[in-house]
């Protein structure tokens, strides 16, 4: 019913920066929350960033005051501005919206590589 294409990631060095974008085919006014989570080789997917319908934004502590998710309801687009990048934070990152109970929709993935 509603579809996710997120685009922006790519290889880049350390302390470089990407920004990922996440269009929804409907309003994301309908929807209540989006944002990322992300998944590295070998290990569990973990939560980055969300942005409600306030909004009001929330970031696990290992990316506060490097990563930034916005959104613009005019391009039906969520953001993540990811500044200072780490290796660590190589994953593979997913786009999904949501309500405040569940994940409803994914986007197809992207991979983002922080390396030297």
């Amino acid at each position: 019913q509603v579809q996710l294409v997120e685009s922006g990631g790519g290889l880049v060095q350390p302390g470089g920066s990407l920004r990922l974008s996440c269009a929804a085919s409907v309003s994301i006014l309908r929807l209540n929350t989006m944002g990322w989570y992300r998944q590295a080789p070998e290990k569990e997917r973990e939560f980055v960033a969300r942005i409600n319908s306030i909004p009001s934004t929330m970031y696990r502590d290992s990316v506060k005051g490097r990563f930034t998710i916005s959104r613009d309801s005019a391009k039906n687009t969520v953001y993540l501005q990811m500044n200072n990048l780490k290796p660590d934070d190589t994953a593979i990152y997913w786009c999904y919206a949501g309500s405040a109970f569940a994940v409803d929709y994914w986007g197809q993935g992207t991979q983002v590589t922080v390396s030297s």
